[in-house]
C-alpha cells in the first residue's frame, strides 16, 4: 500500500517537469543560455567549480519555476502587484550593482588633496577592479552602494560574518610603479566610530585611532572613553578607500632625499605635476582673482606665519622682513612656481623648509627623518626572508602581527623575536607589499606615516574621470569641471 503514492508521486513530477521545460518558450532558452554561458564562464574565472551548482537555481528561475519567486504577479491585489515589482526591480538592480561593484569596477569621490594636480578633490572616478584582479568578496554580504557606514543612521552596512580569505582572481596586469591605486587604509582596521560621527564636538574629531594612541597612551584613551568612545575593528574590504600613486614596488628599497624619491639607490624623476609647500610675499594681499591666476584652490590660501623659518634663511631669498608684506603659503607645482616668480606682484618666494616630523612610520626608526629625508626602508616581498633584529621588527611587526595572521608576535625583554609562542630568528612574507606615495608631497598622509600597504588591499585602478564638481563654486558658475570629464585618471609619472 505504502509504495503506490511514492511512484505515483514520482511519476507526477516526472512528468510535470517535462511538461515545464516542453511549454517553456524558445526566447527564454536563449536568455538561459546567455545567462548560463555568463555565470559558467565567471565560475572558471572565479576557480570555484563546487559555485556551479547555481546553475540549477538558474535553470529554476529561467525554465521550471518550481520557486514562486514570482508569486506577485498572480496575487488579485493591485497595491501587492505594485509594491512587489518595485522590489522585485530594487532587489534585481542591488544584485547587479553588487556583482559589478564587486569583479568589474565602481565609482570612488576624490576626498583630499594628497594627489593634487592629478586628481583633485571632487572627482569621480570610474576604478577598474579587473586591472590588477578583482578580489573574491572577503566580507560577502554587505549593502553595496556604501563602503562601511549607512548615513544618516550611522550603523555598519555589513556583517562581520561570514568572512571569507583573501583570494584575487585573474586580472589583465600588476601594479606597476606610477600606477594610482585605490586600497583600503591599512591603518583603517581600528577606528572610533563615536569620532566619526557628523557634527561632533569632542575635541579628537576626525582623529584617528593610532595616533591618539601615539599621544594619548593606553591609559590615554581610557581617560577619555566616554568622550571617544570604543574603538571598533573593521575588515581588510570594510576599510575606508585610499588612493595614491605607488611609488615602491615589493622588494624594492625606497629613500627621499632633498625630496627626490631613490628607488635602489637611483633616483625617480618627479611626477609632472608633484607639489611642494612654497612661502612667497608679494606687494598687496591678493584677491580671488589672482589667487585663481595662480592656480590655487581656496583650500590651499593661507596666510604664512614665518616666524617659524630661519630669518637668514628668508633674508637669503629676498623676503622683506619689515612686516609690511603678506607673506602666503601653498602646495605648488614647478609650473606654479614660475607663474609666482615671474608675476609683478610677487616679491619673494622659497621652498618652505621641512622639518621633523614625530609621526613618521616606522616609530623610533624615523626618529631623525624628515618626508623630505626619509630611508632607507626596504619593501617586503612575497617568498622573501628577513633577520628577526630589533630594527626589523619595528619596521616590519605591524605586518607580522596584524596582517599577515600573528596577532600574538612580540619582541621579549632579551631582544629574541617570538612568533606563534616560539623564538623567532628570521621570518618570510606571506605577501607582496607597496609603498603609498600622494604628489601633493607636504599635505599627504601616505606610506611615510603609516606604513606599507599590503596586496590583500588593493582595490582596483582608476581609469577616468567620470564627473568633477569645485566645491568652491556654485553648480552653474564652474561648480562643475567640464574639462575634466572622462579625462584619463592615472597619468604615470
Amino acid at each position: 500500500m505504502s509504495e503506490t503514492p511514492s511512484n505515483t508521486d514520482k511519476k507526477s513530477f516526472v512528468e510535470d517537469f517535462k511538461k515545464r521545460v516542453a511549454d517553456t518558450k524558445p526566447t527564454r532558452w536563449v536568455r538561459f543560455g546567455i545567462v548560463a554561458a555568463i555565470f559558467l564562464a565567471w565560475v572558471a574565472w572565479l576557480g570555484s567549480w563546487w559555485v556551479a551548482v547555481f546553475l540549477l537555481l538558474l535553470f529554476d528561475i529561467y525554465i521550471t519555476g518550481y520557486i514562486p519567486f514570482t508569486w506577485w504577479k498572480k496575487s488579485k491585489n493591485k497595491a501587492v502587484r505594485a509594491v512587489m515589482s518595485w522590489v522585485d526591480a530594487i532587489v534585481y538592480a542591488l544584485v547587479l550593482v553588487y556583482f559589478v561593484f564587486a569583479f568589474v569596477g565602481q565609482n570612488y569621490q576624490i576626498p583630499s588633496s594628497s594627489l593634487e594636480k592629478t586628481l583633485l578633490v571632487g572627482d569621480y572616478l570610474w576604478v577598474n577592479k579587473m586591472a590588477y584582479g578583482p578580489r573574491v568578496p572577503m566580507t560577502p554580504i554587505h549593502f553595496p552602494l556604501v563602503q562601511n557606514t549607512f548615513p544618516i543612521i550611522n550603523t555598519k552596512s555589513y556583517l562581520e560574518n561570514p568572512q571569507w580569505s583573501y583570494k584575487r582572481l585573474k586580472g589583465f596586469g600588476k601594479v606597476e610603479r606610477g600606477d594610482i591605486v585605490v586600497f583600503n587604509f591599512p591603518a583603517g582596521d581600528t577606528v572610533l566610530p563615536k569620532l566619526l560621527e557628523p557634527g561632533t564636538e569632542s575635541r579628537f574629531a576626525g582623529a584617528d585611532y593610532y595616533t591618539l594612541l601615539k599621544v594619548l597612551g593606553r591609559e590615554g584613551l581610557q581617560a577619555y572613553k566616554s568622550e571617544i568612545g570604543e574603538p571598533m575593528y573593521r575588515p581588510v574590504a570594510r576599510r575606508d578607500n585610499y588612493v595614491k600613486r605607488a611609488i615602491g614596488l615589493p622588494g624594492e628599497t625606497f629613500s627621499i632625499r632633498d625630496g627626490i624619491i631613490y628607488i635602489d639607490g637611483k633616483p625617480l624623476p618627479q611626477p609632472e605635476m608633484v607639489q611642494f609647500n612654497y612661502l612667497f610675499q608679494t606687494k598687496y594681499p591678493l584677491l580671488d582673482q589672482k589667487w585663481e591666476e595662480f592656480g590655487i584652490a581656496q583650500d590651499d590660501r593661507r596666510i604664512a606665519d614665518p616666524s617659524y623659518v630661519n630669518m637668514e634663511e628668508l633674508s637669503k631669498n629676498n623676503f622683506d622682513l619689515s612686516g609690511n608684506y603678506p607673506v602666503y603659503t601653498s602646495p605648488l607645482t614647478q609650473e606654479m612656481v614660475n607663474k609666482i616668480k615671474n608675476d609683478p606682484a610677487t616679491l619673494a618666494i622659497m621652498k618652505t623648509p621641512v622639518t621633523r616630523d614625530e609621526f613618521l612610520f616606522p616609530d623610533i626608526v624615523a626618529d631623525n627623518w624628515t618626508r623630505a629625508d626619509y630611508g632607507d626602508i626596504w619593501i617586503p616581498e612575497k617568498g622573501a626572508t628577513i633577520t628577526l633584529d630589533e630594527r626589523n621588527w619595528l619596521i616590519y611587526n605591524r605586518i607580522i602581527r596584524n596582517y599577515e595572521g600573528h596577532p600574538d608576535a612580540y619582541l621579549g625583554s632579551d631582544g629574541t623575536v617570538y612568533i606563534d609562542g616560539k623564538p623567532a630568528k628570521d621570518y618570510t612574507f606571506a605577501m607582496d607589499y607597496y609603498y603609498m606615495i600622494g604628489d601633493n608631497r607636504d599635505n599627504s598622509l601616505d606610506s611615510r606615516y603609516w606604513g606599507f600597504v599590503p596586496e590583500d588591499h588593493i582595490v582596483g585602478k582608476p581609469m577616468r574621470v567620470l564627473i568633477s564638481f569645485d566645491k568652491d563654486k556654485s553648480l552653474f558658475n564652474g561648480g562643475i569641471r567640464w574639462n575634466r570629464i572622462f579625462k584619463n585618471a592615472n597619468a604615470g609619472l
